[in-house]
């Protein structure tokens, strides 16, 4: 299951759909506005919705709008029960620091057996505590990591390091995915799943000297009809 769709766009996941290489859709609420999704929770159903259905039986990921513990409990029990395949997006913690949201994710997981993507996570250590409290997914932003001037394949070798040493069975996804080259180096890397938007999925199949050589194949191929 290396690749997960990032993006809301119903005509890009029925794309790459058809052609066999996506393994699931992941959406944050800045994804979905940017797909054109209004009219609030409402909005955000009707199109996780027709998503889940469409990617069945793969897994989609719809994230909490609210860090409210009380309302992320909610907001998750409701999301999960919109489709099978929906597994909720909590943050590894508030914009201020805030604790609680752990705790949300143990009880979600073992109290209500809903699957977890913790997400915006920028280190292995936040990660190793999100698969420590149950988490089905973690989430650490490659490209972020990066920017940070810190070498992402390095967070990601020693957090699949201390996942397999302490047999924690949360799969490893990296998001934030800003060029082609991320996607092969942080699978190599140890990754279990890297999330790719639809340009970058694209760059990954067209190869300007794959470009070249059809047109050369397609142009002999029409002088051997003239011979």
């Amino acid at each position: 299951m290396p690749i997960f769709l990032d993006t809301g766009n119903i005509s890009d996941i029925e794309k790459y759909l058809k052609m066999g290489i996506i393994r699931g859709v992941t959406t944050n609420p800045t994804i979905l506005l940017q797909a054109g999704v209004t009219g609030g929770m409402k909005g955000i159903k009707e199109r996780s919705v027709e998503i889940a259905n469409l990617v069945d039986p793969y897994p989609l990921s719809v994230e909490v709008t609210t860090n409210d513990p009380k309302m992320m409990l909610e907001q998750a029990q409701e999301f999960a029960g919109w489709a099978k395949n929906i597994n909720v997006k909590i943050t590894i913690h508030g914009p201020k620091g805030e604790l609680d949201n752990l705790e949300i994710v143990h009880e979600l997981e073992n109290k209500h057996d809903i699957r977890v993507n913790v997400t915006a996570m920028m280190s292995a250590q936040q990660c190793l505590l999100a698969a420590m409290a149950g988490a089905t997914y973690v989430s650490l932003f490659g490209g972020r990591v990066n920017n940070m001037g810190y070498n992402s394949c390095e967070e990601i070798r020693k957090l699949r390091t201390v996942l397999d040493d302490f047999s924690l069975d949360a799969s490893i996804i990296i998001g934030s995915t800003r060029e082609v080259l991320n996607i092969i180096e942080w699978l190599e890397a140890g990754a279990h799943l890297v999330t790719v938007v639809p340009k970058l999925l694209e760059g990954m199949i067209v190869h300007p000297y794959s470009k070249e050589t059809v047109q050369m194949f397609l142009d002999d191929a029409a002088k051997t009809e003239k011979a």
